[in-house]
């Protein structure tokens, strides 16, 4: 008999690629409830929401969440794993972002992002995630600049 494996987070995640930020004053929808989802007060999609984004799938599927928009938040969240363990579908890599020198992952209140995992591409890693471009999508960041790979909850296989 084959194991079913359920619906991972990124599966999930993947069903909403190409949602995209409406320019100007006007917000999208989709991308509005999922920053809502986290911090009722926002009232449009020009705040940083790549945290919104992996708050709003797990939410979905009743998993530990970070409940907050900072991206280094998951720092907090699931289980520390190294680059060479990750794995598609359960695990979110955090980077530092910004010009200059960054704090380390000890410090939260500070620049970063959030995506899932989907490859290590070596001196890049290929992540899925929120606010890429403005859209949801695929986008490559610098290894070095990987604060940490977090595996949320390990995927649950039924006969």
């Amino acid at each position: 008999m084959v194991d079913k494996i359920l619906v991972s987070p990124l599966d999930l995640a993947l069903t909403l690629i190409g949602t995209t930020e409406t320019p100007g004053s006007r917000s999208t929808a989709l991308i509005l409830a999922m920053l809502q989802s986290v911090d009722s007060s926002v009232t449009d999609d020009e705040v940083s929401w790549c945290s919104a984004f992996p708050n709003f799938i797990f939410g979905l599927l009743k998993l530990p969440r970070s409940k907050s928009l900072r991206a280094r938040s998951w720092l907090n969240v699931g289980t520390s794993i190294p680059l060479v363990d990750a794995e598609p579908g359960f695990d979110l890599c955090i980077f530092k972002r910004g010009e200059g020198p960054q704090p380390d992952k000890s410090v939260i209140d500070a620049p970063g992002h959030v995506a899932f995992f989907v490859a290590d591409l070596g001196n890049l890693v290929r992540v899925f995630g929120g606010n890429q471009s403005d859209a949801i999508g695929y986008g490559r960041f610098p290894a070095e600049d990987l604060l940490d790979i977090r595996r949320i909850v390990l995927p649950v296989a039924t006969t």
